[in-house]
């Protein structure tokens, strides 16, 4: 009886860690592939036997890269030809859409040789997972091009941007299990083992699969070392942007400091918790 009951209480514990964190993210999708491509098929709307070549091509991960502030952990993907970025994003740091248009344009102009024709230029595609809220709408997904504002004319199919939502999906109870695509959205909303678990029931081999992955890497201390490598730069980041306010403050704009403090306090304990988990290991 005792047993049992230590299960349930593991099974209601909050996750040490969450498919949110974008180290776990670079880390599953780049030592399962497949996991990845399957990803992608669901969320572009694709049947899976549609994808014929498929390649990630910024696989590596040097804790330096991962510990400096402003580092991007994306996946950058060649799918039948088409460039495709897949990104998580936790924290909203404002102007996201900007940000996205940017890292297209990069991406869809590295993407042709000097002296090319343009013609050659390869459909690319952003996606983002967004632990926050940004637009003003129910939906869960959205699915931008653009186009003319009067006759809704597509001005060209080479440029698309997916955004997902997260906060808009319901809780795991609720959510539509014959839709993969929502299985594979509250698996990066999973808080807790028992969410993990119905996952698996729900989702099968797929979810089952994904899980494992997840509690494989999470276990290892490469992924633990990284984690805090992460946690040092995001709190190195979120201090740039508080002195940056402070300073933006200091010539007359009315901004405050309070918000700022409280995100760098929240990483310094992060961090501490982090090592000490790793020197426990």
């Amino acid at each position: 009886m005792s047993s049992s009951k230590a299960t349930i209480k593991d099974k209601s514990t909050k996750l040490e860690y969450t498919f949110k964190s974008d180290v776990l993210f670079k880390m599953l999708f780049v030592k399962y592939p497949n996991l990845l491509k399957r990803l992608v098929a669901v969320l572009l709307g694709i049947p899976l036997e549609s994808i014929e070549k498929f390649q990630t091509i910024n696989t590596e991960m040097p804790p330096e890269e991962i510990g400096k502030k402003f580092c991007r952990l994306d996946i950058n993907m060649i799918v039948n030809g088409k460039r495709v970025n897949l990104e998580i994003q936790v924290e909203d740091k404002g102007n996201y859409p900007e940000r996205s248009m940017f890292h297209w344009a990069k991406m869809f102009t590295s993407s042709l040789p000097a002296g090319n024709n343009y013609s050659l230029l390869p459909k690319t595609i952003v996606i983002s997972i967004l632990g926050f809220k940004q637009f003003e709408c129910d939906e869960v997904h959205s699915d931008f091009a653009p186009m003319e504002v009067n006759r809704h004319e597509i001005l060209s199919d080479k440029q698309r941007y997916h955004f997902f939502e997260l906060p808009k999906l319901p809780d795991v109870d609720s959510i539509d299990t014959s839709n993969e695509k929502n299985l594979w959205l509250a698996l990066f909303n999973a808080e807790t083992e028992d969410e993990l678990e119905k996952l698996i029931s729900y989702g099968g081999e797929v979810m089952s699969q994904a899980v494992e992955a997840y509690r494989g890497i999470t276990a290892t201390e490469e992924f633990r070392y990284l984690e805090i490598m992460r946690a040092r730069a995001r709190h190195d980041e979120a201090q740039a942007i508080m002195n940056a306010e402070m300073r933006g403050e200091k010539r007359g704009e009315n901004r405050s400091d309070e918000k700022w403090q409280d995100v760098v306090a929240d990483k310094v304990a992060r961090i501490a918790e982090l090592e000490a988990l790793l020197n426990q290991k």
